[in-house]
């Protein structure tokens, strides 16, 4: 309650918010969603342009939201699921990869990420009609990488 309080008295002084900045940083917490979905978007459009896995770890850690790294996840793999060839796939699957290794995303935020893209695949489905089993072959490369858990490979819907 102390907190609030204070909190409360810190954004009501004149220019509160700059003297908050100031505090505390207007880091990724601070960012809206739309922002940062749009950044996460870029930075996986510029990594499949230039295939620098450090730099889009770097991009990724610097929107500084460990709690939104499941935005990355849902993304990609419907990057994946939205693309006609191998490389975006293999691409794709490095990325995570590497993420997954560097723990820079961890165990809970792939785990959101997937389900978020099992949940909607239906819809998925409707504008890209192979995504079932594009997903399924995705999911199963993830797996025998360790980049998911059985449990989570075995939840992935299929057709």
């Amino acid at each position: 309650r102390a907190a609030l309080d204070r909190a409360t008295v810190l954004l009501s002084v004149t220019k509160g918010g700059k003297r908050i900045d100031n505090m505390w940083g207007s880091g990724g917490g601070q960012q809206s969603v739309n922002h940062l979905v749009k950044e996460i978007d870029m930075l996986l459009k510029e990594y499949l342009l230039s295939g620098d896995v450090l730099e889009a770890e770097r991009c990724l850690q610097e929107l500084e939201v460990p709690h939104f790294h499941h935005e990355l996840v849902y993304e990609a793999v419907v990057m994946v699921l939205e693309s006609t060839g191998e490389k975006t796939f293999k691409m794709i699957l490095d990325l995570l990869k590497s993420l997954w290794r560097s723990s820079v995303i961890t165990m809970d935020q792939m785990k959101r990420g997937y389900e978020r893209v099992y949940c909607e695949i239906p819809d998925i489905n409707l504008d890209v009609p192979h995504s079932y089993s594009v997903l399924e072959r995705f999911v199963e490369e993830c797996f025998q990488a360790g980049i998911i858990s059985k449990p989570l490979r075995d939840l992935c819907p299929s057709r």
